[in-house]
């Protein structure tokens, strides 16, 4: 096999790196084997923070619904319930920002839950 230099390549490589690390103290922003240490590590919590951020959305979602379904005489369950009923398929995103902004419709819908509920037969 050929031999391989890795010249411009190489430089490449660690640039990058060093640039990632750019704003880290110390030997992390200045050294390459620290610096690629420091960026590995940072990566994999960026990486891990947005698989996190998006539980945290959900539960805030959760959380607003609750609190809104509450105000409207259902508990979330309940109200989640009623609407799969109603056949309503909003997600909690919708359902959430409706709770926020538009408290009339979200009173519809709370409404509409409650209607599905009652209409079904106690077993």
């Amino acid at each position: 096999m050929p031999r391989v230099k890795r010249g411009s390549s190489r430089l490449q490589k660690r640039k990058k790196i060093l640039e990632l690390a750019k704003g880290y103290r110390a030997n992390k922003s200045k050294l390459y084997r620290h610096a690629k240490e420091s960026v590995e590590r940072a990566l994999n919590f960026a990486y891990t923070g947005r698989k996190l951020k998006k539980r945290d959305f959900r539960s805030l979602w959760i959380v607003r619904i609750s609190a809104a379904a509450r105000l409207n005489g259902l508990s979330y369950s309940q109200f989640m319930h009623g609407l799969k009923l109603a056949g309503v398929e909003l997600d909690r995103k919708a359902l959430a920002d409706l709770a926020v902004h538009e408290p009339a419709a979200f009173a519809a819908l709370v409404g509409s839950a409650k209607q599905a509920i009652d209409a079904v037969p106690a077993a």
